[in-house]
This record gives structure tokens, C-alpha cells and sequence, in this order.
């Protein structure tokens, strides 16, 4: 059986690298291969989860199996700039879509970090070439940016908005976590249940200190990397 299964995977790959499977799109059910392939459904489930092990392709809650895109190297971590900005240098497209944009009482948790009673919130899912990255909520201060609720945030960039209104974000501390998805961000990720999300949370502020940003941002494990530059104090 492995030599036969072996012989499956490699020709899928060949195709996957060919493109005749799309990256983002799901290749054909474990019974259609089958028959394709004139083997048993375990010798088909085999050399599929080859492919799965090498991050080829992965098995996604109500999507079948799909193509897996490469993994994008975020500079989130080492440039403060806009997330569409980052992702356009990288030569992909991006989207965002507001899910909610409100203002509310700030928790305590909230209110210690930006120093405020009254936030917006603002929650993003940021696409990367139309598949869902990155789910964020942003808090910011409400008294600073009142105007706030007039801009259209799926189209606008929020730091440069805050630059705009005299007060640009000139520093960001950020703290790296791994969580497993739940259920909501698994269908909002289109990813599985558990699966691993990078788990930021970031801390802006303005030339003068005064707190402009508190986010969480959880990325996809499967299409995220980050690096990160270290520099030793005394070389």
C-alpha cells in the first residue's frame, strides 16, 4: 500500500504545483479520489495526510480539504504601519470588513491601559487575497477622536486617521500569546476548531505618551509568520 499511496500524494502535489489544484481551493472528496485513483478510501486518506503533515493541504470545518496558501512573513512585530500597507509591499491584495464599531464603557482592564472611562471599540476581520488572517478589536480613547464614528474603517486606515487628528502613533509594545481557536473565531478564520492563532496584544502611543491604542489581534497559525530582530545592548 505505501508505494501506492506514495505514487497518489506525489501526483497531487504535481498538480497542486501546477496549479490545476488552486491554492484556497478544496481538491475533490476522499471517495471521488478513489475512484479517480482505482484505490481504497485509506489509501486515499494516506497520501492526503502526507500532504496534510507537510502543510500542503489542510482539512478546514466545512470546506473539505484545501490547497494551503504559503505563509506571508508579517512585520507587524517590527514596523508600526498600516496592515494594508504591509500587505501590499508583500504584493497581495487585502480587505477589511467591520463587524462592529461602537462606543461603549470601557472595561477596568481597559480603562488602566488607555487612561479613559469612554471608548470606541472597533472589531476588523482583515482579509489577505479573500481569505479571512486576522480578527482585531481596537479600543481607543473617545474623547480624542469623537468624529471617529463618521469614517468608514473598512476603507480607512486607522493609524494614519489618528495621525491625521494631531496624534500619531510613535510607539507599540506587543505581547505574543498561542491560543487555540474557539468556535466563533474558527468560523470567522475558516480554520478548525483548536486550531493555533498568534494572539497579540498591542499598546500605542503618541509622541507626548498619551495612550491611543489598546488591540488584540489573533492571526491564523497556518498563513502567518513573524520575525523578529534582536540587537545585543553591549555587542
Amino acid at each position: 500500500m505505501s508505494a501506492v499511496y506514495l505514487e497518489i500524494r506525489n501526483d497531487i502535489l504535481e498538480k497542486i504545483h501546477s496549479g490545476y489544484y488552486p491554492i484556497g481551493e478544496t481538491i475533490p472528496a476522499e471517495t471521488e479520489l478513489a475512484k479517480q485513483y482505482n484505490v481504497s478510501r485509506p489509501t486515499i486518506r494516506q497520501a492526503i495526510q502526507a500532504l496534510v503533515d507537510q502543510g500542503i493541504l489542510e482539512k478546514r470545518r466545512k470546506r473539505g480539504t484545501i490547497v494551503c496558501p504559503g505563509k506571508i512573513d508579517q512585520e507587524f512585530t517590527q514596523r508600526i504601519d498600516s496592515f494594508d500597507a504591509q500587505i501590499h509591499q508583500k504584493g497581495h491584495t487585502s480587505q477589511t470588513k467591520v463587524l462592529t464599531f461602537q462606543k461603549e464603557e470601557a472595561s477596568q482592564t481597559v480603562q488602566e491601559i488607555l487612561q479613559c472611562d469612554t471608548v470606541y471599540k472597533l472589531v476588523r476581520l482583515r482579509y489577505i487575497d479573500q481569505s479571512p488572517n486576522v480578527f482585531t478589536v481596537t479600543y481607543m480613547p473617545y474623547e480624542l477622536f469623537k468624529h471617529f464614528d463618521k469614517i468608514d474603517f473598512s476603507k480607512e486606515s486607522f493609524y494614519e486617521q489618528c495621525k491625521q487628528c494631531g496624534h500619531p502613533i510613535a510607539t507599540v509594545t506587543r505581547h505574543l500569546e498561542v491560543v487555540s481557536a474557539d468556535e466563533t473565531l474558527a468560523d470567522l478564520l475558516q480554520v478548525n476548531i483548536k486550531d493555533p492563532l498568534f494572539y497579540f496584544h498591542s499598546y500605542g502611543k503618541d509622541p507626548q505618551g498619551i495612550p491611543i491604542e489598546y488591540s488584540i489581534a489573533k492571526y491564523r497559525g497556518d498563513t502567518n509568520s513573524f520575525s523578529f530582530t534582536l540587537q545585543r545592548d553591549n555587542p
